[in-house]
């Protein structure tokens, strides 16, 4: 589905990620750990073009992400973003709702809403439709996040830290959502520090360290059999 062929982004003369490759294949759940700064967000963004790589490749779906095709390829990669990124000026349904009907015009309204509607209550926000994001929990947003970049049908789900910025009594909620989605056989990339959901969801686990895929694996492998001296390194400071 995905294939990174050399890829390189340079800000301001500091290399922060230095000729990474990488398959993602259909199904397939990974999940990219690795130390703050180490690069894991930056080729998550890269996936997307969020980030603009400085030089090598991003092909989706057989096809080279380049100016003339992202918004339209943006449409089948899902992204979430660590500080959920909602609207504040609108409620939970215009927020999930407002992708879908910008790129969707010929969709009616009511059949937008619907879809949105069910969705919100598949993840336990049925009873928050009309409310604003300025009065939901953190674990909250971040569902209806989920719910924003569900909307509209995506090939793949992007998600960068989505726990990172939720008090610990939250985190649960998302990641049974992330696992419920995993379980239906959507393919996904998670940057994430939770080690034991990485170990538990994962098909294959990617340790990125200062910019290049030191590592990679499945989560047996990764965490019960380490090979690089810096993963060991990782693994002995995150998990203690």
């Amino acid at each position: 589905m995905f294939q990174i062929k050399n890829l390189t982004k340079v800000f301001g003369g500091v290399t922060v990620l230095n000729s990474v490759s990488l398959d993602v294949n259909a199904g397939e759940v990974i999940a990219i750990i690795g130390a703050s700064g180490s690069g894991k967000s930056t080729l998550l963004r890269a996936m997307n073009h969020l980030e603009i790589p400085t030089s090598g490749e991003v092909i989706f779906d057989g096809e080279a992400l380049g100016i003339g095709n992202i918004n339209k390829k943006r449409q089948q990669i899902g992204f979430v973003f660590q500080n959920f990124n909602l609207f504040p000026n609108m409620n939970v349904l215009k927020n999930v709702t407002i992708a879908k009907r910008l790129n969707n015009r010929r969709i009616p309204k009511a059949a937008i809403e619907e879809k949105a509607i069910a969705l919100l209550c598949r993840f336990g926000l049925g009873d928050k439709v009309k409310a604003s994001p300025s009065s939901l929990s953190g674990g909250q947003k971040q569902r209806v996040a989920i719910v924003r970049a569900l909307m509209t049908d995506p090939k793949i789900m992007l998600f960068d830290e989505p726990t990172s910025a939720l008090d610990p009594e939250m985190v649960k909620e998302v990641l049974d959502v992330i696992r419920e989605l995993a379980q239906s056989g959507m393919t996904m990339v998670i940057v994430t520090h939770e080690m034991k959901f990485a170990k538990n969801i994962a098909s294959k686990i990617i340790y990125v360290d200062e910019g290049k895929i030191a590592e990679s694996g499945t989560p047996d492998q990764i965490f019960n059999n380490p090979q690089c001296d810096r993963l060991k390194e990782f693994l002995s400071k995150i998990l203690d």
